[in-house]
């Protein structure tokens, strides 16, 4: 608790976690925008389509510019008036404080809904993953939301199982960064080195082996032999001699891997965030007392339906997604992380293997491993509660002044929406606070277009100073957490911080008189305010009866110097944690960097897409006779006189000389085969004749026509893209294609300012 409590203590070890709360303030800051953009890049792939056939409506053209428009500057401008920004600091404080009210919300609204709920929820209200106050919070709600859900689920079979807003709920909460940083460490090189072997093929459905057979066959010999037939039913493929010696050394390699992951991730117990371990916890507790004979099987289950299903194996089948791999995994490999996620997964269900009886020779790894995987989820649940310490950190929420959460307008007003379609069943008392801050602000306004809805920084503070018993009542009455307690720890708090400021009080035995004393006299003023306020709490506590004069404060010393020798051993861990999370950190830097370079590959493509499809589109759809004419998608023309426009357009850009030196700086040239000795002679042009294409010419020094000249279009590098081919071979280099799509990205779309998309 002290450790938390560090902002006025000036140590290396306030130092390093200063350092520390800065870096989880970017990754939570960061995950939020990478979250955005994922759902703009998601967005995007489903409208391209309409878009490229000109089929969309133009206020989903308008739609699509938005999503491509950069909107990052910051001014003050977009703020609502103080009257407004007071309202709603007091409303989200209230829903920050009070989890009770989200829980209800979120078992109220739709499947539809429930997207934008859990981006206001989890990246923005409770936003700072690595602050205990609000991740205990948090956890809080989900303890009320599951708590509904066990009440209201008839079917044990059918707990935690289908796609609800309380399933979405616990999968959003495993992509926050604790979770993401877990999976990272855990999970990234094991499938890394798997990467490695490209040509390891594990495939063990009878079937497709069977068609490797027929495919191998035929292009060795040309034909199948007789009796061989092409297509054959599961029972064949499986009853064939061949293929069952082909699938023999693929399972015992299989399971040899299974169990080398299963053994990274149980030997991981400790890595594991609280948080996770935490509703595993909820969901062993909850079913104990809403199904007294369920088995341990049964509860093993329900915990790894969360663990397995939910967290760890979305992330080994789709190990792109979650940045634990550079590039996208070819078919080989998919196939192995897809068998393997089937294994781990049947480790904690029954299997059944009715619709994939392919799977039942891995059985034997489920039997074999059945105890020890029933074992670590049951000592996942093993993690002490946080009221005590919510308690604390709410009290002294309280008295803050610099609560604040980044939010935008429409997360506000869809928010504001939601509880004003269900309020009567989130509030229904006429006094409840909630209410009556919902009745001030009155109806929720509308949603802004994208490009209005920047970011806010709103501050939050309660508009009812609750007495410390109202506010322990409100957070969990079955604590017995008294006053006298929270005085208790707040004591030993500034005690704490006192010691690490004055390092010599520090000698045993601790005198807390003396302390006391020796900070109220100190030069400083803070220590001064520190030990006048500790020096009366003393006195405070000591009438109480909670501690005793007589034995020196025996009970209260002891505390504290466990947690002085508690943070001895932290700052060494502060500085492992930093060291980790600035890795984390990176790697989240660097997948917003690409989800950047897929927006501006769009940006491209769309201007392609436009300049050559897009002429003579006609007029303004719903003005059939308006003077203004639409070039494609975003370029008007006035006066119909579309040709100069055109012309304009499609004047030849550049050439642009690089040198070799500085393409292979920035990381564009991959891979040369030019001598060393050579490559200062060596430098690439690229020119655009028309918007889409480009002249790629590779020079030397000295002759006058190029060594190799390629006419590329955009379309077939976004093709390598999409298709995970990473260069382009110019024969003496290979350029890779991401990096040469951002070079001509910023070369070319920022000198061409045509339209809305550039």
């Amino acid at each position: 608790m002290a450790a938390e409590q560090d902002v006025e203590v000036e140590d290396e070890l306030a130092k390093a976690q200063r350092r520390l709360r800065e870096l989880k303030t970017k990754i939570s800051t960061q995950s939020k925008k990478n979250f955005m953009r994922e759902r703009d890049v998601r967005f995007l792939d489903a409208r391209i389509g309409l878009l490229i056939q000109n089929r969309m409506a133009l206020d989903e053209q308008h739609e699509v510019a938005s999503r491509l428009e950069d909107h990052e500057d910051d001014d003050v401008d977009h703020y609502p008036d103080e009257r407004r920004m007071q309202q709603y600091g007091n409303l989200f404080y209230l829903l920050q404080s009070e989890p009770r009210h989200i829980a209800i919300l979120c078992r109220l609204v739709s499947l539809a809904e429930i997207d934008t709920l859990l981006q206001t929820v989890m990246f923005t209200l409770y936003g700072n993953q690595y602050e205990s106050r609000e991740e205990h919070l948090l956890l809080t709600m989900f303890q009320n939301v599951l708590a509904a859900q066990f009440e209201t689920t008839t079917e044990f079979s059918s707990l935690l199982r289908a796609n609800t807003p309380v399933s979405r709920m616990m999968t959003t909460y495993t992509r926050r960064g604790p979770g993401q940083s877990y999976l990272k460490s855990v999970l990234s090189e094991k499938i890394n080195n798997l990467l490695e072997h490209k040509d390891l093929n594990l495939q063990i459905n009878p079937l497709k082996v069977y068609d490797e057979l027929v495919e191998k066959m035929e292009r060795e010999k040309g034909e199948l032999p007789d009796g061989f037939p092409r297509s054959v039913t599961a029972e064949v493929a499986q009853s064939n001699s061949i293929v069952q010696e082909m699938i023999k050394p693929r399972l015992k390699k299989l399971m040899d891997i299974a169990n080398s992951f299963l053994t990274t991730i149980i030997n991981s117990l400790d890595q594991v965030p609280y948080g996770i371990r935490w509703i595993c916890k909820q969901i062993r507790s909850l079913t104990k007392r809403k199904y007294p004979d369920a088995t341990e099987h049964a509860i093993s289950s329900l915990i790894g339906g969360f663990f397995f299903l939910r967290f760890v194996n979305p992330a080994i089948v789709t190990p792109q997604a979650y940045m634990l791999v550079d590039g996208n995994p070819g078919n080989n490999l998919r196939t192995t992380l897809t068998l393997l996620a089937k294994m781990l997964q049947n480790l904690a269900n029954k299997p059944s293997y009715a619709k994939e009886s392919y799977m039942i020779p891995t059985n034997p790894f489920v039997e074999f491993n059945k105890q020890r995987t029933n074992k670590f989820l049951n000592d996942l649940c093993e993690v002490v509660d946080f009221y005590e310490q919510l308690e604390m950190d709410q009290y002294m929420a309280l008295s803050k002044k610099d609560i604040m959460i980044n939010i935008t307008p429409n997360e506000i007003y869809s928010t504001l929406s939601l509880l004003q379609q269900h309020i009567n069943i989130i509030s229904p008392q006429p006094n409840d606070h909630l209410r009556i801050l919902i009745n001030e602000v009155g109806t929720a306004p509308t949603q802004v277009p994208r490009k209005e809805n920047k970011a806010i920084e709103l501050p939050l503070f309660s508009r009812w100073e609750m007495p410390i018993q109202d506010l322990t009542m409100s957070l969990m009455s079955e604590n017995n957490i008294t006053q006298y307690d929270i005085l208790y720890m707040e004591a030993k708090s500034i005690f704490v911080q006192i010691i690490r400021s004055l390092p010599y009080l520090s000698r045993p035995p601790l005198k807390l008189h003396y302390i006391a004393e020796a900070a109220g006299t100190a030069k400083d003023a803070q220590l001064v305010h520190k030990g006048i306020k500790v020096k009366e709490m003393i006195l405070e506590l000591e009438e109480a009866g909670i501690i005793d004069r007589r034995d020196q404060h025996q009970l209260l010393v002891e505390e504290i110097n466990h947690e002085l020798i508690h943070l001895g051993d932290l700052k060494l861990k502060v500085m492992e944690e930093l060291e980790s999370l600035e890795s984390v950190f990176k790697t989240i830097l660097d997948h917003n960097n690409y989800l950047k370079s897929q927006l501006e590959s769009y940006k491209a493509y769309l201007q392609n897409v436009r300049m050559q499809s897009g002429i003579g589109a006609g007029s303004v759809a719903g003005h059939p006779s308006s003077k203004k004419q639409v070039v494609g998608i975003g370029v008007e023309v006035v006066d119909a006189k579309p040709n100069k426009k055109v012309n304009k357009a499609s004047t030849v850009q550049g050439p642009f000389k690089y040198t070799h030196q500085q393409l292979e700086r920035d990381g564009i040239i991959a891979q040369t085969e030019v001598p060393e000795n050579r490559r200062q002679y060596i430098f690439l042009t690229i020119s655009s004749p028309i918007p889409g294409t480009f002249i790629i010419a590779l020079h030397y020094k000295g002759r006058d026509k190029p060594v190799l000249e390629i006419d590329l279009k955009l379309d077939d590098l976004l093709e390598k893209q999409q298709e995970n081919i990473h260069v382009l071979d110019l024969e003496y280099i290979k350029l890779s294609v991401a990096k040469t799509l951002q070079l001509l990205t910023k070369t070319f779309m920022s000198r061409n300012r045509t339209g809305f998309f550039s």
